[in-house]
């Protein structure tokens, strides 16, 4: 039987259930997150999933807020930087998604991996919105599974991969945080259903009006994912994409800027606003590290361009 998960509560710092070495463990975890934030995280994996190696099979449980409970191996180097309690994980997101707590809008999670953005949205802190996780992978489909059901089953779970068509397409990848269908991620990997964003109107999963926030997390296929998702990102939408830091063509952006009728958008860390973009020149400067993803965002909506308007204009406030 496997062992209960260890606790970590993010606000207090408490963490229960842990033996002794499990503790000096959750320690080295977050002293190396810390250190490693210096030069965004380089080394940090390897070194934790070296470190999880010593460790006992069994989950950790972090307590990301009142009504928010992420599950995930112990020692895991995507996610255990989350024992940092001054670690905000993609907080350009964090920044929209509790700025539209009070927003009626539904989450299309794609790629949602274990379901952290899933989990967090359809908290109340976060406004209790729905939430739909898509996730191709069988192994992260059991933990995300896990993670609704211990967050009471309130967000919804598809198995499958998002494309620009319905189809099928092999799935493969050695690092759980990026399985790819676009062929060229190695390891043996499995065949999944792929489907477009469109065709969750087809199928009656969402509707073809209203407002949405779609996190596409699809590692290489974000473009295809853009071309299979005009009906939706005609209606009050926003996409939400990773420009990787390793393409100094910033291919991803370029496409939504000059191929689609969408306004780019990228958090300027200088600035602390969403700056709307009329050229690529300003990623040059923001994508710093190689080595890691830096979301964009696009939208065409009227709605969610004053939302963006707005929270500049509370930044700048609280900026005086």
């Amino acid at each position: 039987m496997a062992q209960a998960p260890i606790q970590f509560d993010r606000a207090s710092g408490a963490l229960e259930g842990a033996n002794l070495w499990e503790r000096t463990a959750a320690l080295a975890l977050a002293t190396g997150s810390k250190i490693s934030s210096h030069f965004s995280h380089r080394g940090y994996i390897g070194c934790a999933n070296l470190l999880r190696r010593t460790l006992p099979e069994r989950n950790i449980a972090i307590k990301l807020n009142p009504d928010a409970t992420f599950e995930f191996p112990y020692g895991d180097g995507y996610w255990s930087k989350l024992l940092n309690r001054s670690y905000h994980y993609e907080d350009e997101l964090e920044l929209l998604f509790r700025d539209s707590a009070g927003v009626d809008y539904t989450l299309l999670d794609c790629g949602a991996n274990y379901g952290y953005w899933s989990v967090l949205v359809s908290s109340a802190p976060l406004g209790s919105h729905r939430a739909i996780a898509i996730e191709p992978s069988s192994q992260n489909f059991a933990k995300l599974k896990n993670n609704a059901e211990i967050n009471g089953n309130r967000f919804e779970l598809m198995k499958c991969a998002i494309g620009s068509s319905r189809g099928k397409a092999r799935l493969s990848g050695t690092k759980h945080e990026a399985f790819s269908i676009a062929g060229n991620a190695g390891g043996g990997g499995e065949d999944v259903p792929v489907i477009a964003l469109d065709n969750l109107i087809d199928d009656g999963k969402v509707a073809a009006s209203g407002k949405y926030l779609i996190k596409l997390d699809v590692e290489g296929v974000e473009i295809e994912a853009i071309r299979g998702s005009a009906r939706l990102l005609a209606t009050d939408s926003v996409i939400l994409c990773e420009e990787h830091g390793n393409d100094p063509l910033h291919t991803v952006s370029r496409y939504i800027l000059e191929k689609t009728p969408l306004k780019l958008i990228v958090y300027d860390p200088r600035s602390h606003r969403l700056e709307i973009l009329t050229e690529l020149s300003i990623l040059d400067r923001i994508k710093v590290s190689s080595h890691v993803g830096y979301n964009v965002f696009g939208t065409a909506s009227a709605f969610w361009l004053d939302r963006v308007n707005a929270l500049n204009a509370n930044a700048s406030r609280r900026s005086q």
